[in-house]
């Protein structure tokens, strides 16, 4: 294996061309779009890609590469105003869902991005059906949606708890045992549709293991600056970690398409979960085919006028 300083010397040497192609090839080994054979099982969550504790520079820089492209890809996205990206973060609590967001999308600019946060549903949210308060949110054409959370706590929240179900005011005749299967039908039929009108759909299982939860959950109790990130009901969550778990490998076996693949992101190492998160959404958005509108002819003359007139002014 190389050594850091190679890996970071490499990686400073790359052209715009050349980072693109390797971050789709990279991205391309945590996409599924086809979960017929999927298993979780087979997913490390402490997969680092070969990330010592001395590759933090290498860590770094290839984060800092992927959030200039990313910056310069939705920049593009915004001006062509025809396409959308919908981003959507699945996770047990102290995954990084979070970290995640903020890290790969600082260089974003706030204009051209929404992040929309999906807790608990309240009272009027009840009164809809699960996908209304995400619908509501979905972004416009040449902006990036983020989704924290989403409809697919349907299939993940509600189905572990089906206490939940009964809540939610359905008729009881559509409470039956092929209600998560029209579910998985419903999700696949209606991210089908967003593609179909432009918008992708690139979702992340921040794929963090029970060791590593337990870990981050102590630090957020010992430290007084984290400890407003901490719930008592995260903990209680933790005890149903199987039940969980196979709900996700579920959701990703019925859920996971060609157009809109999810992406099982290894999150035990955050610096390179971050990696493998932006290296993802470049690959989404150089799908598009991102360009700078072409003016026509007679723009291009008025803009000819234009400077004239500017440059004759005393």
């Amino acid at each position: 294996m190389k050594a850091g300083s190679e890996r970071l010397a490499e990686l400073q040497k790359l052209s715009k061309k050349e980072l693109l192609k390797s971050a789709k090839k990279f991205a391309r080994r945590f996409r599924i779009t086809d979960g017929k054979h999927f298993r979780l099982k087979d997913f490390d969550p402490s997969d680092d890609g070969g990330l010592g504790t001395e590759d933090k520079p290498v860590a770094k820089k290839a984060l800092q590469l992927g959030v200039e492209a990313l910056a310069t890809m939705q920049d593009i996205l915004y001006a062509q105003d025809k396409w959308s990206a919908l981003l959507i973060f699945q996770a047990m609590d102290a995954a990084g869902k979070d970290g995640a967001i903020k890290h790969v999308m600082s260089g974003i600019n706030p204009q051209g991005c929404q992040v929309s946060s999906f807790k608990s549903p309240s009272a009027e949210e009840l009164d809809h059906d699960y996908m209304w308060r995400c619908i509501k949110q979905l972004p416009e054409r040449g902006r990036i949606g983020i989704f924290n959370r989403s409809y697919y706590e349907e299939v993940l929240a509600v189905r572990v708890h089906e206490e939940f179900l009964h809540g939610q005011k359905l008729p009881e005749r559509l409470i039956t045992k092929d209600i998560w299967d029209q579910r998985f039908e419903d999700i696949r039929n209606f991210e089908k549709y967003l593609t179909r009108n432009g918008t992708l759909v690139c979702k992340f299982f921040l794929n963090v293991s029970a060791k590593e939860q337990k870990k981050r959950f102590l630090e957020r109790i010992d430290n007084p600056d984290k400890n407003w990130k901490f719930s008592a009901a995260d903990a209680r969550e933790r005890k149903l970690w199987k039940e969980y778990m196979k709900a996700y490998e579920d959701l990703i076996k019925n859920t996971a398409t060609e157009d809109s693949p999810w992406y099982v992101v290894p999150a035990d190492n955050k610096a390179f979960s971050r990696i493998v998160v932006a290296s993802a959404i470049i690959h989404t958005l150089d799908s598009m085919g991102l360009e700078y509108p072409k003016l026509s002819k007679e723009k291009l003359d008025e803009l000819g006028a234009v400077k004239r007139e500017l440059l004759a002014e005393k």
